[in-house]
């Protein structure tokens, strides 16, 4: 455990011997202890708790609608040969774009409410989550599908007895990437355009050169996305404990 905090230890360290030095004005680098007040007041204040549940808002709503997108299509890609020869060039092209490019358009469709912020979430997380989907259903032994074929499967049988138990690793590993870049690529929204969310409050404690605000919401940030993936870590683990038995 003290091996695994003692690089963050080491970096906090540095980072208030630097700020204590005056090589930077206090104002530039922002003491730890300034840091903390500053989050504590935040808290207390409720205004931060305000921004947090906004921000979580975007992102379960866009993460849930571009995770079940992505795992749709990426699952059509992989059984059909005519919707994969369709979709696929475009869907390889779209992905290599990053999600942030797409803020200027998205804006002028959906202005700077949450639609447009849950949009960006839910095209962050439906890339990986169709690809990991469409790698995981093509590697199934073309045997397996043909002894289905044999028996004449339905649809939904076919999918709930044979592409799921087969697919959930590397799908719950598409799910983890894809909310990690909705995350961030909501924070990077916010940054931009909102009136609310972590990454509008850092960006108003920037125009107010609030340091120790922005710094606030980056710690805030990074503790947020630290635990959502360690949550989606351990929901990996759980629903695949099967595999290890």
């Amino acid at each position: 455990m003290l091996l695994r905090i003692a690089p963050l230890a080491a970096l906090l360290a540095l980072w208030e011997i630097a700020a204590l030095s005056g090589i930077w004005p206090r104002q530039v680098l922002v003491p730890l202890e300034q840091v903390g007040a500053t989050l504590l007041a935040l808290a207390t204040s409720g205004e931060l708790e305000r921004h947090l549940l906004a921000s979580l808002y975007r992102l379960a709503n866009g993460f849930v609608a571009g995770s079940i997108l992505g795992i749709t299509i990426g699952t059509a890609m992989a059984l059909s040969r005519g919707v994969h020869r369709l979709l696929w060039p475009t869907f390889t092209c779209v992905r290599q774009v990053p999600v942030i490019a797409f803020i200027p358009l998205l804006i002028l469709f959906f202005d700077v409410e949450d639609s447009f912020k849950i949009v960006i979430v839910a095209m962050a997380s439906f890339f990986p989550s169709a690809l990991a989907t469409h790698d995981a259903v093509r590697d199934i032994p073309e045997s397996h599908r043909e002894v289905a074929r044999l028996y004449r499967m339905p649809l939904l049988p076919f999918l709930r007895r044979l592409i799921l138990p087969a697919t959930v690793p590397q799908v719950l590993t598409g799910l983890r990437l894809g909310l990690t870049r909705g995350w961030l690529s909501l924070v990077a929204a916010e940054l931009l355009a909102a009136d609310s969310g972590l990454g509008q409050m850092m960006e108003m404690g920037r125009q107010l050169f609030q340091i120790d605000v922005v710094l606030s919401g980056v710690f805030v940030a990074g503790l947020v996305g630290f635990l959502l993936d360690g949550s989606m870590v351990r929901l990996e683990r759980r629903l695949t404990r099967w595999r290890a038995a």
